[in-house]
């Protein structure tokens, strides 16, 4: 049997879907994210200090913007099947590898190279399912997104459950397990082709022009970097605050929370897409981020907590979800390793700029991401201002 293209009209989208869903769910929601749950017990049973808890979270963040820049200077690994298939084994292997050592240099090195695999299967993924659903409804990608939701809720899950009967060993093993189960999952998905040129705007003087969109790429970059410095505080240090403000079972299952909230979030923010416009939807997401984030520091108790959960997860993926769809519809070469490489900064950033407020606590440092993350929204606002919601669609995503 011979497959349609991927962007074919005549091959169901399902498939690609389903592939970057998966993909997603392993390059974020356990080669990224499943640290936050495991990092405790390496506190308790590893003997790790919280110096270097900070330190191996900041090295995945490091590595993430490697693995965003190397998409930037090399936009081939960004359309390459291997690239993908050498990421998310290199995701499982250093995984596998974090309980083989208790050398907090070799742990540091091991999470540098996870977060660099984690950007480069983000960035393949997102490009070949923009590409895969050109010629299909576009809020589809949204369930494609969710996998970093359903990733999370999974880890979190599998942590939880070793946390009672097994060790911080168990809990690594678990989860490079559940990555390689995910790779399996989109080892068929298809990369995108190499761009062919974007269809030219004829200038008056008869010279092709490409369209003038740099404006809003800017603003909505500056928004994007503002979300990675404020949402990786919050992501950081709102588990820690919400077990504090609210301890028993909403406190031990706050991330899990996250995880579902996020699963569904990206279709329903695609599909509102539909209706409304992109980046006043990117200003409103950001907003409610801003108020989730920002709810704990100010209100202790469960309901509060529980609120901030799930805000942070209905929210912080349909914002990249939106992003990265807003640069590729603006027709920005490499608009995805761009954006990815501005959000990996502001990831890289936010840990040092919250360090001097955690003397007395986390309130003051969720009110600074909450800050930043409204300050993000108010840069979503400016891209909204005379924003080109018809330019033509270019042949190939220009994020690729």
């Amino acid at each position: 049997m011979v497959l349609a293209p991927a962007g074919s009209s005549a091959a169901s989208p399902w498939p690609t879907v389903a592939r970057a869903a998966a993909a997603l769910a392993a390059a974020m929601g356990v080669g990224r994210f499943a640290y936050t749950p495991i990092m405790p017990l390496m506190h308790t049973q590893a003997g790790l200090s919280d110096g270097s808890g900070a330190s191996l979270a900041t090295a995945n963040y490091i590595g993430y913007l490697i693995g965003a820049l190397l998409g930037i200077a090399l936009p081939a690994l960004v359309r390459s099947a291997t690239a993908l298939r050498c990421g998310l084994l290199l995701l499982a292997a250093t995984m596998a590898a974090m309980p083989l050592t208790h050398d907090p240099d070799v742990w540091w090195a091991l999470r540098l190279v996870a977060g660099a695999a984690s950007a480069l299967v983000f960035m393949i993924a997102v490009s070949a399912l923009l590409t895969g659903l050109a010629a299909h409804a576009q809020h589809m990608a949204g369930w494609a997104f969710g996998g970093v939701g359903a990733g999370i809720a999974l880890s979190g899950l599998l942590v939880a459950v070793l946390q009672q009967i097994g060790s911080w060993q168990a809990a690594w093993l678990a989860c490079a397990a559940l990555t390689a189960v995910l790779a399996a999952g989109t080892w068929r998905l298809a990369t995108p082709p190499t761009p062919a040129p974007a269809p030219a705007t004829p200038a008056a003087d008869g010279v092709p022009a490409r369209p003038r969109t740099r404006r809003w790429f800017l603003a909505l970059m500056a928004s994007y970097t503002l979300e990675g410095i404020g949402y990786i505080i919050a992501g950081t240090f709102l588990v820690a605050a919400i077990q504090q403000g609210a301890p028993g079972w909403i406190g031990n299952s706050a991330w899990i929370v996250v995880g579902l909230a996020a699963l569904p979030s990206c279709a329903l923010w695609m599909r509102l897409a539909r209706r409304f416009s992109r980046p006043a939807l990117l200003m409103v997401s950001l907003s409610l981020q801003a108020a989730g984030i920002a709810l704990p520091a100010l209100f202790a108790g469960s309901t509060p907590a529980l609120g901030a959960a799930v805000l942070f997860g209905a929210t912080f993926m349909g914002v990249s979800t939106m992003a990265l769809a807003i640069g590729t519809h603006l027709r920005i070469p490499r608009a995805v390793a761009l954006l990815t490489a501005g959000y990996s900064i502001g990831q890289v950033l936010g840990p040092p700029l919250a360090a001097p407020l955690l003397r007395h606590g986390y309130h003051q440092a969720l009110l600074l991401a909450a800050a930043l993350v409204l300050a993000a929204a108010c840069g979503a606002a400016a891209c909204c201002i005379r924003f080109p919601h018809h330019l033509a669609h270019a042949t190939s995503p220009s994020a690729a």
